[in-house]
């Protein structure tokens, strides 16, 4: 048994918490002004990108799992393994998509912190897939060539 829940529960616990800290860092961690011109400009057009790219993957991600999808990282007990659509390009959509909107979300806010906890995020995020796997893996025998084929959270990198 997991020490944050029977079915992760805590791993969801603190990625609410990690949302919360990226949503109202400040985007002054110094108390100076927001980044100089042309930084400020770069930044918002970034986070902008990143944004629709993470909402649009996160969505797929959920749109693709269908009646599959949990809030924790145990699998249902009638779920079925899917491998297609956005689940052909990475193994953890919802995860890579939430990662890139809270880089996004940084660089429209012009906030070194968001971006900071955003890395946090992405490690976090990396452990709980870890969990999550090793659950998948014994429910479906499938899983490890799927492993294999497929990146986990960034889609032709990791």
């Amino acid at each position: 048994m997991s020490t944050l829940g029977r079915k992760g529960e805590g791993y969801v616990v603190i990625q609410f918490i990690l949302f919360a800290l990226i949503f109202f860092a400040p985007d002054r961690i110094s108390f100076g002004e927001n980044w100089a011109s042309p930084w400020s400009q770069i930044g918002l057009v970034v986070g902008l990108i990143l944004i629709g790219i993470g909402g649009l993957l996160a969505l797929a991600g959920v749109f693709n799992l269908g009646a599959n999808l949990t809030a924790v990282p145990h699998p249902k007990e009638n779920s079925q393994l899917v491998q297609t659509g956005v689940y052909g390009l990475v193994r953890h959509p919802i995860y890579s998509g939430i990662i890139l909107g809270a880089l996004g979300w940084g660089f429209l806010n012009n906030s070194v912190l968001a971006l900071g906890l955003s890395l946090i995020l992405f490690i976090f995020f990396d452990i709980k897939s870890r969990q999550e796997e090793r659950w998948l893996s014994e429910k479906f025998s499938e899983y490890s060539d799927y492993q294999k084929r497929v990146n986990k959270l960034l889609p032709f990198i990791y």
